[in-house]
């Protein structure tokens, strides 16, 4: 389970694609947060200042559209740091770097961690505009990928066990009587558990179950491996799965 979502369950909460956009800013020099915040503001999104790292860090998660605009040279800990830090735990906030220096070094550094735009001083507002609408619309995608994967993640959790052993035979392209055959249960009770997994998993078809177990990392051949490996283990069920990401009902990721 990624530290995403690992956050969500922490806060008892789902991110939102849809809430306001916000754009955080770091930087120590209070002549450039004060203006940034007035160019935010004025394009419509959310503003949040501070003057460290640390001082971001200690602000509590919000889990909406958003983008951090984040200076190299900081007092506390660089920003470089900050941007390691972040691509570990924060990976749904794209970061824009400032800086009154540019150097090939830096340039290097910061784009290998990740920075999406690296701009320098004095910035020019529609060229920082322009990066900002960007992130924000890569973080809407991400956290509604997110959002898509939880929803995955509950549907396949409700799942009992035994019908996630029918999934699993099922989607790796076996008959119900084969699959009857492999857990030595009747045709009849095969389709009653196939029929619950479809409406738990809300696949409208095996073609939609397939793709779901996908979305899983439970491909046919992953799903074949599983089930040969059981039969000669005997253990009942298999342990655990990958999760990838769904899009297919997020009306922002699909029309994006």
């Amino acid at each position: 389970m990624n530290s995403a979502i690992a956050a969500f369950e922490e806060m008892n909460s789902s991110p939102t694609p849809q809430a306001t956009p916000i754009v955080f800013v770091v930087d120590d020099d209070i002549s450039v947060r004060e203006s940034l915040q007035m160019l935010i503001r004025r394009a419509g999104w959310q503003p949040e200042t501070f003057a460290s790292a640390e001082e971001f860090l200690s602000h509590p998660r919000i889990f909406a559209p958003s983008c951090l605009v984040l200076d190299v040279t900081l007092p506390d800990r660089s920003g470089l740091d900050l941007q390691k830090r972040m691509a570990a735990d924060r990976i749904h906030m794209p970061i824009i770097v400032i800086t009154g220096k540019s150097d090939v070094p830096t340039t290097v550094q910061v784009m290998k961690a990740g920075a999406v735009e690296f701009i320098t001083k004095p910035v020019r507002e529609e060229g920082l505009l322009i990066a900002i609408r960007n992130a924000i619309e890569s973080s809407r995608y991400a956290i509604c990928r997110e959002v898509e994967m939880w929803a995955l993640l509950n549907n396949h959790a409700s799942l009992t066990l035994r019908e996630r052993e029918v999934m699993e035979l099922v989607v790796s392209g076996l008959l119900n009587k084969q699959v009857g055959r492999e857990l030595g249960i009747s045709e009849i009770t095969v389709k009653a558990h196939r029929g619950k997994v479809m409406g738990k998993m809300r696949a409208d078809s095996l073609a939609d179950l397939v793709r779901i177990a996908e979305k899983l990392n439970l491909t046919p051949a992953r799903a074949a491996e599983i089930s040969q490996s059981r039969r000669v283990s005997l253990a009942p069920g298999w342990s655990h799965f990958f999760p990838t990401r769904s899009y297919a009902s997020c009306h922002t990721c699909a029309t994006a």
